[in-house]
């Protein structure tokens, strides 16, 4: 195996490299070379329907494809083509797989995480090279969610990916060679990392960053597409103004914030979703992400708007100045993230064309936005909301409902901290005018810390929340309110008329995006591993694929030699690190990472093998302390239960270190103060915890080992003994 500069790939002979110029998609334009895509070919995507040439298909990022060969009338006869199965080459856990691959001419170039990524032969998935970029597995310490990916960029021969650890990479995309490599990251002692998929905007290309719940200040970069070489940054939320500015659109946002602002905490508003490019305009559109901390009062205590946190950001590539800006919460306190995928296309209103913007972010709103001008054309709510009485449609602005600020008593809000709609994107028809959503309705019971001290490298954002159901002294909170919930649902949205035309129930996990198609149909992936083929204009499903792998990413398909296919990336990674939650298919078979691809008359999906029931070991004989026990419960919950998030409610990928052996107890120490499983993933806190924090979580750890063994050894004497109770 060859090695890249600073990352590994594998390649093929240059004889069958050579053949994919030639394979037989009939829109390959004739000597095409591996990765041919411009703006000519991008702005014909409407008329080259076998190509998939972003990750939303076109310029638009649609996710809606013309092809029609499967159809609502053979949907039923689909099985799988060929699958590739993403191991991970950082590490020994399987992380989630969140991207949708790209295809080119018969090469499919797919994500994967840590910014890993595969060209396969789309037709055999027969490797073609193979790209692993050399990350520290400890890393993942940083990151809120795992080392994921969630997209890349094919152009003009080349691949643009992020790498988690926050070098922007440009692959050739024939052979997997790196050509340049650039650190986007301003400051490698906070906890950054780029989780998102890069953006091709004229001769620039742009990335952001993730770690806004960790305390950084969220910011785009436009590098040169040949060099490498960085044209312009933008800010998306001001430094302390002594420092001064660092371009103008920052002095007026500092105008929204308290000049005593939590400054040393970032301030968040990370760049961590799907942008989106007008080619035709010449606009770069950028959703940012939530505050740091949470509550204003600790963050900007004086109250302001607080520019340009949960916005959505139109900027000329050419300069990196703003051109508007659209804020979708001022002031927001409930991690109303605006970075949900944004879709470009023509809708009706008002007996006239207009070229709009169209998102639905977390806060449960559905926005239509003039893309030139930003002016707001509607916006409804698609999911159930009590954050707001309303959109004042004169000002754009939201209407304030007292009766969700949390600042002087618990609040119950509508929707949760995980939003009407999350990061998993949605579809849109611009043939029919219907979005359809992986929606979902749930409330979130919301409570302030009374003081707020900035914790690096901590997921801390001054407040304490809980999911359905919740505590008992605080159930009454709840009473008379629409069912809090989860609930999840495949939702289609008319975003013109603002009105629902069907839903179809997904239960209460983390289902995937959505594909729709010109054989009406809506594809979508789900968390109980299934690959259902819903009737467009119904709901009606028509045909559902047992994968055994938790979907979380967004369907795509493309035709070669008139055989339409359809790909998923399967492998379930959870929103808060590799959790698993009851019910999901990872309760049933190992979570490992695939690439699955269908076609009609294809066979069955091989299943992964079947998960292991927990089993407890007897706990170690340690006297335990309940001042320790409370303790490192606490110290679990800050800098633990990210990853080792296994519970009653949910399965991890990581070890359960609940159920410990007795090696495990014996190296406990080492590994955590010292780093002794790096190499797999664990990094150390030693620079975090001290000796006495780490003996908090042995008895707190002890005490759990001891409440689930004694519960199995009674269950197994019991003479109709049933299953582990924590399954």
């Amino acid at each position: 195996m060859e090695r890249a500069p600073r990352g590994r790939h594998r390649s093929l002979s240059g004889a069958l490299l050579a053949s994919f110029a030639l394979v037989g998609c009939e829109t390959a334009p004739a000597g095409s070379s591996p990765g041919d895509v411009d703006r000519p070919r991008l702005l014909a995507t409407d008329t080259v329907a076998a190509e998939w040439l972003t990750s939303g298909r076109d310029f638009g990022e649609t996710r809606y494809s013309p092809l029609g060969r499967i159809h609502v009338m053979n949907a039923a006869a689909v099985g799988l083509a060929w699958e590739y199965e993403w191991r991970s080459h950082v590490g020994s856990v399987h992380w989630g797989l969140e991207a949708t691959p790209v295809v080119v001419d018969g090469v499919m170039y797919a994500p994967g995480s840590w910014g890993s990524v595969a060209a396969l032969d789309a037709t055999t998935g027969e490797t073609v090279w193979r790209y692993d970029p050399d990350v520290d597995p400890s890393y993942s310490r940083k990151g809120c969610c795992g080392p994921i990916n969630r997209g890349l960029e094919v152009w003009e021969g080349r691949v643009f990916v992020g790498t988690f650890d926050g070098y922007l990479v440009a692959l050739d995309a024939a052979t997997g060679e790196e050509i340049w490599r650039v650190d986007t990251f301003l400051d490698r002692s906070l906890s950054y990392t780029s989780t998102g998929s890069p953006q091709i905007a004229g001769d620039v290309v742009v990335l952001g960053n993730a770690g806004g719940d960790f305390g950084v200040r969220g910011y785009i970069t436009a590098y040169d597409l040949e060099t490498g070489e960085e044209r312009w940054r933008f800010f998306t939320v001001p430094g302390n103004p002594a420092d001064g500015f660092e371009h103008p659109e920052l002095e007026v946002a500092a105008e929204t914030w308290d000049p005593n602002s939590a400054w040393e905490g970032g301030l968040g508003g990370t760049v961590w979703g799907e942008m989106a490019y007008d080619p035709v305009l010449d606009l770069l559109y950028v959703g940012t992400g939530n505050s740091y901390p949470y509550p204003i009062w600790h963050r900007s205590p004086s109250g302001g708007d607080n520019l340009y946190l949960v916005s959505i950001l139109a900027i000329d590539p050419k300069s990196g100045r703003l051109v508007w800006h659209y804020q979708t919460v001022p002031a927001e306190i409930w991690d109303y993230t605006a970075t949900q995928n944004i879709i470009l296309s023509t809708v009706e209103i008002d007996g006239r064309p207009r070229d709009v913007l169209l998102q639905a972010p977390k806060n449960g709103f559905f926005y239509v936005l003039d893309r030139a001008t930003g002016e707001l054309l509607r916006a409804k709510n698609f999911v159930t909301v009590n954050w707001t009485l309303g959109i004042d449609m004169e000002t754009g602005r939201p209407i304030p409902d007292p009766a969700a600020d949390y600042r002087g008593e618990p609040r119950v809000v509508f929707p949760s901290s995980a939003g009407g709609h999350n990061w998993q994107p949605m579809s849109f028809n611009p043939q029919t005018g219907i979005a359809y959503i992986p929606a979902r309705e749930q409330a979130m019971l919301w409570r302030s810390l009374e003081e707020f001290d900035h914790r690096p490298e901590v997921a801390y954002e001054g407040f304490e929340a809980s999911w359905p159901p919740f505590p008992g002294e605080y159930a009454h909170l709840a009473e008379g309110l629409p069912d809090i919930g989860p609930n999840e649902f495949l939702l289609a949205w008319d975003p013109v008329a603002g009105r629902e035309l069907w839903r179809v129930p997904r239960g209460s996990m983390w289902n995937g995006g959505t594909l729709v198609t010109a054989g009406n149909l809506v594809i979508q992936g789900t968390a109980v591993g299934t690959l259902d083929f819903h009737q467009a204009d119904s709901g009606e499903r028509l045909h559902s694929i047992h994968l055994g792998t938790g979907v979380m990413a967004g369907p795509m398909t493309y035709e070669v030699d008139g055989v339409q296919y359809v790909a998923v990336m399967a492998g379930y990674g959870g929103p808060r690190g590799a959790a698993y939650p009851l019910g999901s298919a990872a309760y049933d078979y190992e979570s490992v990472g695939r690439l699955l691809v269908f076609k009609l008359d294809g066979g069955e999906v091989p299943l992964p093998p079947p998960q292991a029931s927990p089993s407890t070991p007897e706990p170690p004989d340690l006297a335990l302390d309940a001042a320790l026990v409370r303790a490192g419960a606490e110290l679990f919950g800050v800098h633990c239960s990210i990853c080792h998030r296994a519970s009653d409610e949910h399965l991890s990928a990581y070890p359960d270190l609940r159920r410990m052996e007795g090696g495990g107890w014996e190296s406990f120490d080492a590994v955590v103060l010292g780093g002794g499983l790096a190499a797999n993933g664990m990094a150390a806190f030693g620079d975090l915890l001290t000796m006495e924090d780490v003996t908090a979580i042995r008895h707190y750890l002890t005490s759990e080992q001891r409440r689930l063994w004694e519960a199995e050894s009674a269950a197994d004497a019991a003479p109709d003994a049933g299953a582990v109770p924590d399954r």
